[in-house]
């Protein structure tokens, strides 16, 4: 099933995830690819129209990352965002130097009719810029059609080559008709904007059983809507050669083993094996309080209780996973230069050598294409809407060493906080919300009594994707009625934070 794709090279940009992510909105499956992807590799992609990234370093620089220059003669459109404007300049023969006034933030940009790439734009229109360095000549063929107050050159376009640059950042919420600028873009590009949930699950069944072949497959079951969807996708292609394997680790929610039995095996007729492994992970976790180490833990466990749970049912050849694009993006850096944030435990928590090949249907998913995905299988809302639970469970928001007692208490304190989430009818409205026990005891009154006990905090976030996300402004009045009750309810806490901090800097989770 041919795919049309436009290709995004990674220079290393903060907002690289956010430019896919935009033109995946527009119905166009996008791809981040290494900056160092040829052109002769992208013809073969057959792809419909590249965009090059921004990035943190000077394209003069002798360590910058380049373009093969190719790719503008590929007859693609091409568009150079920031750092990918600068690129294109000065491989086309332009000059790129040091700006005489850096600019940051919000800018006005004045653009002349008749430009491709702005059509339909308000004059001026507000957009978002960062960048030290500015194209001060544009090369031959190429017109200047955006302008700000200290950038000249602040946009321009080569109409006939179909290739275009701009010195702003378009998939920023930050600037305003970012989303126009993109889609004038996908139109030069002649995408026909068929990606949607439909083509999404028609082509996945067929690579799954494209890749599986007459093998049979176990799947890594969570609860979560990622392993729902997942799970679905390759019973539909592949049927009772799907076994699903649910493991209880020990860290999960209260009652949340019962849930999931509730949910897959009764409601939805999955074919599905409990394992309790929980002692066992416990003593692997006892006393590790490195978050990494504990995502690795995590990682290699559950490769082995699944390699156990295969040979009491014969012949297994693949697992399944509900791995999403974020997890890839923040665990792998194989996209460009930029950093690697943490590793997932099912990403760059596995072993190197695993008796499985994974299936990965959702990989190049974010969460909000995941849950119309689901819609489109059938799914109700009990599974869409269920809020993101990490693969390594509570064991990364029980910071410092993991020990039953404190898990205990973290399992109590998170029942509390979404209980009151719902009943204030804003579980779907956040992202997540969720207890984070710290390594950190206080000093408290409680009954005249001294009291020295550990500190929870709350954290709540809004998102649409989990790449980036704003601490969620919950009202006062419930914040008091969780932070009361966890103090009145759950022994051995006397102290409640919460976290006002957003992503960047911070991450969701903790750990």
């Amino acid at each position: 099933m041919h795919r049309e794709t436009v290709a995004i090279l990674d220079f290393g940009s903060q907002f690289t995830q956010l430019i896919a992510r935009r033109l995946r909105e527009l119905h166009v499956y996008s791809e981040i690819l290494p900056p160092r992807t040829t052109a002769r590799e992208l013809a073969a992609r057959g792809v419909k129209g590249i965009v090059l990234s921004g990035g943190p370093q000077s394209v003069y620089d002798r360590k910058a990352p380049q373009v093969d220059a190719r790719v503008f003669g590929l007859g693609v459109p091409v568009l150079g965002v920031c750092y990918g404007l600068q690129l294109m300049a000065r491989h086309l023969g332009g000059e790129v130097k040091a700006a005489g006034t850096r600019e940051f933030g919000h800018a006005s940009l004045e653009h002349p009719a008749g430009s491709a790439l702005l059509a339909g734009l308000t004059q001026p229109t507000t957009v978002w810029m960062s960048h030290g360095d500015s194209v001060t000549k544009p090369p031959a063929g190429f017109a200047v059609v955006g302008r700000t107050k200290d950038t000249p050159v602040a946009a321009i376009e080569d109409r006939g080559r179909r290739l275009f640059g701009i010195q702003f950042h378009p998939e920023v919420r930050h600037t305003a008709e970012g989303l126009r600028v993109l889609s004038n873009f996908v139109d030069a590009c002649g995408c026909a904007r068929d990606w949607d949930a439909a083509h999404f699950v028609a082509e996945s069944v067929e690579r799954i059983r494209e890749q599986v072949g007459k093998g049979r497959v176990l799947c890594a079951l969570s609860g979560g809507v990622d392993s729902a969807v997942a799970a679905m996708l390759v019973h539909r292609a592949i049927g009772n050669r799907l076994t699903c394997v649910f493991v209880d680790n020990g860290v999960l929610r209260r009652d949340e083993a019962k849930q999931v039995r509730d949910r897959f095996a009764r409601k939805l007729g999955l074919k599905v094996v409990f394992v309790d492994a929980s002692e066992r992970f416990l003593r692997r976790l006892k006393g590790v309080a490195d978050p990494e180490r504990k995502r690795k833990i995590i990682g290699r466990e559950f490769i082995a209780v699944f390699d156990e749970a295969a040979k009491k049912l014969g012949k297994v050849d693949f697992l399944a996973q509900g791995t999403l694009y974020p997890d890839v993006i923040e665990s792998v850096s194989v996209k460009g230069p930029s950093a690697v944030i943490k590793s997932h435990h099912n990403v760059g928590g596995l072993p190197k050598r695993m008796k499985f090949r994974l299936v990965e249907p959702l990989r190049e998913l974010f969460k909000d294409e995941v849950r119309a995905a689901g819609h489109e299988l059938g799914l109700d809302d009990e599974f869409l809407w269920r809020q993101p639970f990490p693969g390594p469970g509570l064991a990364i928001r029980c910071l410092g060493p993991v020990s039953k007692d404190r898990l205990d208490l973290l399992r109590a304190a998170d029942a509390i906080v979404v209980e009151e989430i719902k009943a204030a009818g804003l579980y779907r409205q956040v992202w997540q919300s969720f207890a984070v026990l710290l390594p950190v005891r206080s000093v408290g009154v409680m009954g005249d009594d001294r009291t020295y006990q550990y500190t929870l905090a709350i954290r709540a976030v809004e998102s649409a994707d989990g790449m980036t996300a704003d601490w969620a402004r919950l009202p006062y009045e419930l914040l008091a009625r969780v932070s009361n009750r966890i103090v009145n309810e759950v022994r051995g806490i006397n102290r409640v934070v919460y976290d006002v901090s957003s992503k960047p800097p911070s991450t969701i989770e903790w750990e």
